[in-house]
């Protein structure tokens, strides 16, 4: 375990890479235990990344706001394999970064929906120039031009610390929310977006 000092008023104490056992659960457990958690991005030699503030959660067959809902593709295949892997697909121009995680035997993946800036934010404004930082990665479609996140790290292993993408566990407090998810026009009965309160980079 270590402790990242970002600023005078903010301070990580980051522990270990998250597990393959973290992503087996129930997919909206998951994506509520994902916030705080610190999302790491190893681009050309930089690290960049920051603490995940929002997600939502998306389950298989029976979810018609999922992108399994019309059953398994080639571009949806990781949804059905291991969990802990990163799954990328394209939506409107952006590539939207998703995070498989269900039990056992099931479908799901969680949406990584904004993050809080915290690490390599120069970088992260070359690949996507802003004036205020609240737009550089408060919305799924921004974080992943922040980050660089594209196609090619569809399927990667976030549990492992060597790779180009991981999320490492966060010892920070906050009060966190729930809500539909967003731009969903069929949704499921439960709230399926969490998102941590009065953080200015949650998208809405």
């Amino acid at each position: 375990m270590w402790t990242i000092k970002v600023s005078e008023e903010f301070e990580m104490t980051a522990g270990q890479v998250l597990t393959r056992d973290f992503y087996c659960r129930n997919t909206k457990l998951v994506a509520r235990d994902l916030l705080g958690k610190l999302l790491i991005r190893r681009l050309h030699g930089k690290t960049l990344g920051g603490i995940l503030v929002e997600t939502e959660a998306y389950y298989g067959t029976q979810d018609p706001a999922s992108r399994a809902y019309h059953g398994r593709k080639n571009y949806n295949d990781v949804m059905w394999g291991e969990v802990g892997r990163a799954f990328v697909y394209n939506v409107h121009n952006s590539w939207l970064f998703n995070v498989v995680a269900h039990e056992t035997g099931e479908i799901g993946a969680i949406l990584i929906r904004a993050m809080e800036p915290m690490m390599g934010i120069d970088a992260m404004k070359v690949n996507r120039p802003v004036e205020d930082i609240r737009e550089l990665t408060s919305g799924p479609g921004k974080l992943t031009k922040a980050l660089r996140i594209d196609k090619g790290l569809n399927g990667a292993d976030l549990t492992d610390k060597g790779g180009e993408v991981h999320i490492v566990d966060n010892e920070k407090e906050f009060n966190f929310g729930s809500s539909r998810r967003i731009g969903v026009t069929r949704d499921l009965e439960d709230e399926l977006r969490f998102f941590i309160k009065g953080n200015r980079f949650v998208s809405r």
